[in-house]
């Protein structure tokens, strides 16, 4: 999971440095069309044409702010940023996993047999959720919904799983 994690942030790390490059190269071989576009850009986020196009011939100029300007206005993507650390996701993503499998074979160090299944399903149902009330604090959605939603598809996958090495 973690080296999925890893490889899910580096492409798209290296996805937004190509989009940027790509900018960077028309920038430098066709300001004129990239300033255009910055100006019907600030057009429709309210300016009026003229100040647009004033804009735009100013910012095109300064090659590093025009590629800066076009990277956040025309591909939504910060410079900055570009997705986060690849091994910060994937070191997070090893300890979440970790730390959530810890959850159904917990019961197992006290009981065993049927016994041992129920309380798994029922410790693993009761965290599930849980991750999936917890979300809402992140997303606003109804805590029933979000909570509902993380348990019936972590349950799914768990009896998927289970179905593939039983078989």
């Amino acid at each position: 999971m973690a080296i999925g994690e890893w490889l899910s942030v580096q492409s798209a790390r290296e996805l937004y440095q190509s989009q940027i490059e790509v900018e960077k190269q028309e920038v430098d071989e066709v300001p004129d069309e990239e300033a255009e576009e910055l100006a019907l850009i600030y057009q429709a986020k309210g300016l009026p044409e003229d100040e647009a196009k004033t804009l735009a011939k100013r910012l095109i100029v300064d090659k590093p702010s025009a590629l800066d300007t076009m990277a956040r206005e025309e591909l939504g993507i910060d410079p900055e940023e570009l997705g986060g650390s690849a091994a910060t996701a994937a070191g997070a993503s090893f300890c979440l996993f970790a730390l959530g499998a810890i959850i159904p074979v917990a019961p197992f160090f006290f009981l065993s047999g049927l016994v041992g299944v129920i309380v798994s399903v029922c410790c693993a149902t009761a965290a599930l959720f849980g991750i999936g009330a917890g979300i809402t604090l992140l997303t606003g959605r109804d805590v029933f919904y979000s909570g509902t939603r993380q348990v019936i598809l972590g349950l799914l996958a768990a009896g998927i799983t289970f179905g593939l090495g039983a078989g």
